[in-house]
């Protein structure tokens, strides 16, 4: 069998490897941790509407313009297993493709298969964006989470000229997540005139599908409203990551030298980059590079209240992610060791951010194969922490007890948790109703009536701080119990090392 046969055979399960790689070591993947403690609970309660239906984060929807939830709850049916099961297969089969798009982008930069396997392991390392605080490679089975790999697979089938198959992948990408794929769509109208219109009409039928999806759903969003003061007062508290000029002055410094680098390396390749590789490697990333400004005119000057759900400063992931794919073939293409090395550094530096990035750059100069290191050599001798571990045996016991021996609608409070994220761990294993907690706050930016409803549960519990004396107020908030890290008094319902669990009722 001929060499390049024989790497098309491999490259599926070579992705498919690279993604389990990523997925069960580095970067890695986390359930409940972050954005799944929304949409999960949002999942449990259209599968029953009467789990968590007295919890304020399922009573109004929030995934009205994607079929995250409808595919999620289809393949539960279909399937037999849980959502965590479910959500993380999406995940894994999302991440190879992502990573095949990889693969496809660097061949297309000239690269033979093995070096371009090699830099599409760099990427599948992952990059932590700051500023916008999303991730190259989400941990969390969230729809951004499978909507990024599939624009990136898209890319690739269009940089190797599989214009209708690019179209397939982007389309999925907006039925899980449109606000990520915007940009990208942005870019490829540019690339509408090389392409037939039947090519197009994925894309048509994606846009078409959310809005009969969406159609009829109560959504509550006004999308050409203002923001206004006490909105504004509300998302600096808990989002304030979408107002650009919250950002350290360092932050905005840093994408300007990332997208500076990402420019010197397509300097570097210039001669193999063909139309749809600059458009997707310096175009799209400078559409994330201007997203600040732009940012900061529509949302801080106009006040356009649509800025904060859309969140056009997530593009910025795009500038990251293209730079270490184009450092990296850079590398790879460069003739010198020293040259080798240096692009092999700027491709490692945003996983590793330390002097272990010089260290991998040496051993890839030598090997392609060494790439494989880094995801072994970042968590252990870089000392990378990517999310802390949060469930706890004590935790998952206090939500097992609450799940068996509470009524179905009873409502609990975590009054000394503050900015925690164990209340939200505890809605979705125990399946009840958490009154407030700082998670759920960041549904903040979407949905103003949420808003108003969260800032007014927050300040009246655990915003005011906890004393013992609250249980009968909180009684008449409609909570029925109180998780607290402390004895209080010696009637507990509930009690392990880390929870005592009080009934509200019982102290009136």
């Amino acid at each position: 069998m001929k060499r390049p046969a024989a790497a098309a055979l491999a490259t599926p399960a070579v992705c498919l490897g690279l993604a389990l790689l990523s997925f069960f070591q580095f970067p890695g993947h986390t359930w409940l941790q972050q954005d799944s403690q929304i949409y999960v609970p949002i999942l449990e309660h259209e599968r029953d509407p009467a789990v968590l239906r007295n919890d304020i984060l399922v009573e109004r929807s929030q995934v009205a313009y994607t079929l995250y939830d409808e595919i999620a709850i289809g393949l539960r049916g279909a399937t037999g297993l849980g959502f965590r099961e479910v959500l993380a297969g999406e995940q894994i089969a999302t991440r190879a493709l992502g990573i095949w798009g990889l693969v496809m982008l660097a061949q297309a930069l000239g690269l033979a298969w093995m070096p371009a396997v090699a830099a599409a392991a760099i990427c599948s390392l992952g990059a932590f964006i700051r500023g916008p605080e999303v991730l190259t490679f989400e941990y969390e089975p969230t729809p951004r989470a499978f909507a990024v790999p599939l624009l990136i697979c898209g890319m690739g089938l269009a940089a190797r000229g599989r214009y209708l198959a690019a179209s397939v992948a982007a389309g999925a990408a907006i039925l899980f997540h449109a606000p990520t794929a915007l940009p990208v769509l942005c870019v490829s109208l540019l690339l509408a005139r090389r392409v037939r219109p039947l090519v197009l009409v994925p894309l048509a039928g994606a846009s078409a599908i959310l809005l009969l999806a969406a159609h009829g759903q109560h959504t509550h969003q006004d999308l050409f409203a203002a923001v206004t003061p006490p909105q504004q007062m509300l998302q600096h508290l808990r989002t304030a990551y979408v107002w650009v000029s919250t950002w350290p002055a360092g932050t905005v410094v840093r994408h300007l030298l990332i997208f500076a680098a990402l420019v010197a390396a397509c300097a570097r390749l210039w001669r193999a980059m063909t139309a749809e590789l600059r458009l997707f490697l310096l175009v799209l990333p400078a559409i994330g590079l201007l997203s600040m400004p732009l940012s900061w005119l529509l949302l801080e000057h106009w006040k356009w209240g649509l800025v904060p759900q859309v969140q056009p400063m997530r593009a910025l992931l795009f500038t990251t992610l293209a730079m270490q794919l184009a450092t990296a073939a850079a590398g790879f293409s460069a003739n010198g060791r020293w040259e080798k090395g240096l692009w092999f550094v700027l491709a490692y530096w945003p996983p590793c951010q330390s002097v272990l990035a010089v260290g991998l750059a040496v051993v890839t100069v030598a090997s392609p194969v060494a790439v494989l290191a880094a995801f072994f050599l970042i968590p252990t001798v870089g000392r990378v922490t990517n999310y802390p571990r949060l469930h706890t045996p004590a935790l998952a016991q206090v939500s097992a007890w609450a799940r068996a021996n509470t009524p179905q609608d009873a409502v609990f409070l975590f009054p000394e948790e503050g900015h925690g994220l164990a209340p939200g761990i505890f809605r979705s294993e125990a399946l009840r109703a958490v009154y407030v907690d700082w998670k759920g706050g960041g549904q903040v930016n979407y949905l103003r009536d949420f808003g108003e409803d969260w800032r007014f549960r927050w300040q009246q519990t655990v915003a005011r701080g906890f004393r013992p004396g609250d249980l009968a107020r909180y009684s008449g908030l409609a909570v029925n119990y109180v998780v607290l890290r402390q004895r209080i008094g010696d009637s507990p319902v509930f009690e392990n090392k880390e929870f005592v669990v009080y009934s509200c009722a019982a102290q009136r």
